[in-house]
């Protein structure tokens, strides 16, 4: 069962939250995709609460029942998510995530190092200025011209989202699979947060294609990155740079895999997860 909170936060914001498990669980604080609502992974549900772990996660500012924060980069999530922590008396933590929740994962290991305790990614991006990474090659057209849009600033994002321009993930066939199978889960949290309209994903692409405002190299957590090969959203180049960016990161590529169908992997992950924090 997923039990829903509020965290009230000192500048006036609200962050809506969500929870699982029992309290002797070691939490996993769960970061979304774009356009996602926060609500934790379902089909993880099972093999979590089998290893003795629990999921926290919320809805990232501008999603749902979270207040808006313009112009936030990406290392303010672990400020966010040091406040979702402390509400709910948690200390030590790991931090899962998928597409665009990635940068935000990894902003928590970067700036938070006494409280994760470690981190996996699937299909994560990698900063926009990364050195030596050709940043756009093998995307998607429609996820070049949004995140072109965004690098022009926000008046040209919003013009661009106002515009109609369809965007079409390109899914493959084995992404097309996942999405037939137990992860057709994310068209859940997908839908209420495109009904809301496009001000969070504006936030989210803005600040994707800004200095994130920390160094990843600096994680010392250790971290899993995931990736498919056949991605188009989020190249799997972005995780291989991370790799070799990161001193105590492992890479997990699929050659085969898409951005969808890279969580046909998420059981092994959980696994590799819970021998990290010693479930």
């Amino acid at each position: 069962m997923v039990r829903e909170f509020e965290v009230n936060l000192a500048d006036g914001r609200v962050l809506h939250g969500y929870q699982t498990g029992q309290p002797a669980d070691f939490p996993l604080v769960w970061h979304h995709g774009t356009p996602n609502i926060g609500r934790p992974p379902e089909p993880l549900f099972e093999v979590a609460g089998r290893l003795g772990l629990r999921w926290i996660s919320y809805d990232r500012p501008g999603y749902d029942g979270s207040t808006a924060r313009p112009d936030r980069n990406i290392a303010s999530a672990a400020a966010d998510v040091s406040a979702v922590a402390d509400a709910l008396g948690i200390d030590r933590f790991a931090v899962v995530s998928h597409s665009g929740g990635g940068p935000h994962a990894l902003a928590c290991a970067a700036l938070l190092p006494d409280r994760v305790a470690a981190a996996v990614t699937f299909a994560t991006l990698a900063p926009h200025d990364a050195t030596g990474l050709d940043w756009y090659a093998g995307m998607i057209d429609s996820g070049v011209s949004s995140l072109h849009a965004a690098e022009a600033g926000r008046a040209a994002k919003e013009a661009h989202e106002a515009s109609g321009a369809e965007y079409d993930p390109e899914f493959s066939a084995r992404d097309l699979a996942t999405l037939r199978g137990d992860w057709s889960w994310p068209e859940s949290v997908v839908e209420p947060a495109v009904a809301a309209g496009p001000a969070a994903l504006i936030d989210d692409d803005l600040a994707y294609v800004s200095p994130w405002a920390f160094d990843p190299s600096q994680i010392r957590a250790p971290i899993l990155l995931l990736h498919g090969g056949q991605d188009g959203i989020v190249p799997a180049a972005h995780s291989s740079w991370l790799a070799q960016a990161c001193p105590t990161a492992e890479l997990r590529l699929s050659p085969d895999d898409g951005h969808l169908s890279i969580l046909d992997h998420a059981p092994a992950a959980m696994e590799w997860l819970g021998r990290q924090v010693g479930t």
